[in-house]
């Protein structure tokens, strides 16, 4: 089963395709500052062509569904859509807190993700792997990064872009107990997204793309204005 998947939450956009069997076919990841509207198909083009694949050959798509940013996001998911109903081929929704959890696998600390989502907050989970299973002890939420900290106990790993907004802050509070993951795992991947998408369809997890809406957590600055 081959899963083309795709990653917007954060500026570090990536496609990438993965094999069930073969594993990592390819993988594009790029953190820079260029909208997702204009790098997006045409890194997925690049890579099924470099990978020798169609998209004909691809089995299922996969899309990191939020939270994040929200403009990220409603691109990401609109060429998920567009390439579902050009291929007729099913689309698997993947919480991206989650997935960029699942980028750690057996750590033996906690694990907490977080991405800055401003007005003084993040967008963060925690996570603790039991065995080959990832328990969620904290749900993807939208809170204060001060409360955030002050709940975690013990050793944990910390990922994600808001790690360095708030980098005094997770000194004072963590002290100790803060590890920095790698700057490979920074930043959500498509990669994780694509074998999560696999796991959901092996359990028979298939969204109806029509249906489908990002996981915004909150609501945006234009809805709040809006009924403000």
């Amino acid at each position: 089963m081959k899963i083309l998947a795709i990653e917007t939450a954060t500026v570090a956009g990536s496609v990438a395709v993965v094999d069930d069997n073969k594993g990592l076919i390819g993988e594009i990841k790029v953190d820079v500052k260029i909208a997702h509207s204009e790098r997006l198909m045409s890194s997925v083009e690049w890579l099924l062509r470099a990978s020798g694949i169609s998209i004909e050959e691809i089995d299922a798509l996969a899309v990191s569904i939020g939270p994040g940013s929200f403009t990220g996001l409603r691109i990401g998911l609109s060429t998920a859509k567009g390439l579902s109903y050009a291929t007729n081929k099913p689309i698997v929704p993947v919480p991206t807190i989650d997935a960029f959890a699942a980028s750690l696998p057996f750590c033996s600390h906690l694990i907490c993700p977080m991405l800055d989502a401003r007005k003084n907050e993040v967008y963060a989970g925690l996570y603790k792997w039991e065995g080959t299973l990832l328990r969620k002890i904290l749900p993807a939420t939208a809170i204060n990064p001060g409360e955030l900290l002050e709940q975690i106990r013990g050793p944990v790993v910390l990922m994600g872009d808001a790690t360095v907004t708030y980098k005094t802050l997770i000194a004072d509070i963590l002290k100790t107990n803060a590890i920095f993951a790698p700057p490979s795992k920074m930043s959500p991947s498509a990669s994780t997204v694509a074998e999560m998408a696999i796991e959901k369809i092996n359990q028979g997890i298939i969204t109806d793309p029509i249906s489908l809406t990002p996981f915004y957590i909150r609501k945006s600055e234009a809805e709040i204005r809006w009924k403000g």
